[in-house]
């Protein structure tokens, strides 16, 4: 006879409450509703009296909550994350060489931007596979670097940033979309720093932020590149000098007021939490419980190989299971209303990637991760 199938495990009793752990969107913050949206203002002209004053709410809120240096300038651009970078490069690349640096997709993809669109051709790579940090002190600071901070795709981040010299010639370029408000960044490090709403502070998609440096200001007023036509939501300067109402509210194109409303939102949430320190904690709390979970589970390891560049948000590991398995393990999750959006980025290995930023309460990780042990064992 043979023997009686293994009986399969029985589902966790209890779900997370909030089964929100994608990369982006991310989660919006506990105790949100669409509520927030009364307030918003609706129907006006972003360039009307409360639309501008909503605006500039919004870009001095972010430069409180973020420590961010008086003389440095803060603007809403349009296209996420990805405008206010490509932005930044298209109009302040190619006045010296360029390093970039990068480990996962979202960084190669500005290093073939650079090489390939805008055609500048003293370019130097400095790169490293998933899960690792290349040697970022092979930067060369009289030469522009431009690297990502946080790499959401692979969940390996800069531990700090004392590779970059103080006394350096060139700029440089943070695209942090995926650390701001869950990692402190050295202001006087950094001279162009990008992110987008939708990341840790669970906000609506399609609105960037630009911050920049004197420095950066300076090289805007003194570079122009040569034949390289610039499209009307790339300028940041008019008759040479910068556009200084860009940096106060008065936006390029036409933002969303229901966006900004919820952006003002979260932030009035972030300094509930104690401002950035609090925020840092709760996404810090995260990959603890994390870590404690990944260490007591002998088939699942962070992508990370160094502890020190863990990334606090987009949490990658790998399973000890064929890829087919991991992705009928995240669809099941999915149907369950346990989980929704954990699976790895299309280009890196096969596995998890668990939103960890500050809007994710860590007791519905800890209701988490029964369920991945239980999907785990139905689908291997």
């Amino acid at each position: 006879a043979l023997p009686p199938a293994p009986i399969p495990p029985a589902e966790p009793a209890v779900k997370p409450a909030r089964p929100e752990f994608s990369s982006g969107p991310c989660a919006k913050r506990p105790g949100w509703s669409p509520a927030v949206y009364e307030s918003a203002a609706t129907g006006r002209s972003h360039r009307s009296a409360i639309g501008k004053a909503k605006l500039k709410e919004a870009i001095e809120t972010t430069r409180q909550v973020l420590n961010i240096p008086s003389d440095y300038k803060i603007a809403v651009v349009p296209a996420s994350d990805t405008g206010a970078i490509e932005m930044a490069m298209w109009s302040m690349l190619g006045e010296r060489p360029v390093d970039m640096c990068h480990w996962e997709s979202f960084g190669k993809g500005w290093l073939g931007d650079v090489t390939s669109q805008l055609k500048l051709d003293n370019v130097t790579e400095i790169t490293a596979g998933y899960g690792e940090l290349p040697d970022l002190s092979q930067t060369n600071k009289d030469h522009d670097v431009v690297f990502t901070f946080n790499g959401t795709t692979s969940g390996v981040r800069v531990p700090d940033l004392n590779w970059i010299a103080d006394d350096r010639t060139g700029l440089t370029f943070n695209d942090a979309t995926s650390a701001v408000f869950a990692m402190d960044i050295d202001w006087s490090k950094v001279d162009v720093t990008t992110y987008s709403w939708q990341k840790v502070m669970g906000g609506e998609g399609a609105h960037g932020m630009l911050i920049l440096s004197p420095r950066a200001v300076e090289r805007l007023e003194s570079f122009t590149p040569s034949n390289r036509p610039l499209p009307k939501i790339f300028r940041m300067t008019k008759k040479g000098k910068l556009d200084e109402a860009l940096f106060t509210g008065a936006t390029i194109n036409t933002p969303s007021m229901v966006c900004v409303e919820d952006y003002l939102d979260a932030l009035q949430w972030a300094q509930a939490q104690g401002g950035l320190n609090g925020l840092i904690k709760r996404s810090e709390a995260n990959l603890e419980a994390v870590t404690k979970w990944v260490n007591n589970t002998e088939w699942a390891h962070f992508l990370a190989k160094d502890v020190s560049t863990r990334s606090s948000t987009s949490v990658c590991l790998t399973l000890d299971t064929d890829p087919a398995n991991v992705k009928a393990m995240v669809k099941m999750l999915e149907e369950a209303d346990v989980a929704y959006d954990i699976g790895a980025y299309r280009d890196a290995p096969a596995g998890l990637r668990i939103w960890c930023g500050a809007t994710v309460n860590t007791e519905d990780l800890e209701a988490l991760f029964p369920w991945i042990e239980h999907a785990f064992a139905e689908c291997s």
